[in-house]
């Protein structure tokens, strides 16, 4: 399992590896009963803080994607990807709603915004 922790991001440490999890989950690199790397592992793998990594494995098993067992260790849980997708547009449109949002507030019209959005896609 492969993460990558960007500090440049405004996004906390815990919810990137949040978000990393969830997309191997559904492009089906992590599978149910899958097993995840211990908290001490992929702390010391990422070099963060393992109270960082356990923040991330309890928002995933709050969610329902991951379940640990005390001794043996964390799980993927059986998820449909399908839902897990819907889930993650559904927080994508949320984010550039408030995108919009702001940029109207900042007088930035409508026409303005697209062209802005159509050349982020362009990358």
């Amino acid at each position: 399992m492969r993460i990558i922790i960007n500090t440049t991001l405004m996004v906390p440490i815990y919810e990137q590896i949040v978000d990393q999890i969830k997309l191997l989950i559904r492009t089906g690199e992590l599978k149910a009963n899958d097993n995840l790397p211990s908290v001490r592992a992929l702390s010391k793998e990422l070099r963060i803080s393992a109270l960082t990594v356990k923040k991330a494995y309890d928002t995933l098993e709050s969610e329902g994607f991951a379940s640990t067992i005390h001794g043996k260790g964390t799980y993927v849980t059986a998820t449909n990807s399908e839902l897990l997708f819907e889930e993650q547009k559904k927080e994508l449109e949320a984010d550039l709603e408030q995108a919009i949002q702001k940029g109207r507030r900042c007088g930035i019209s409508d026409e303005d915004i697209k062209i802005l959005f159509e050349l982020i896609l362009e990358g």
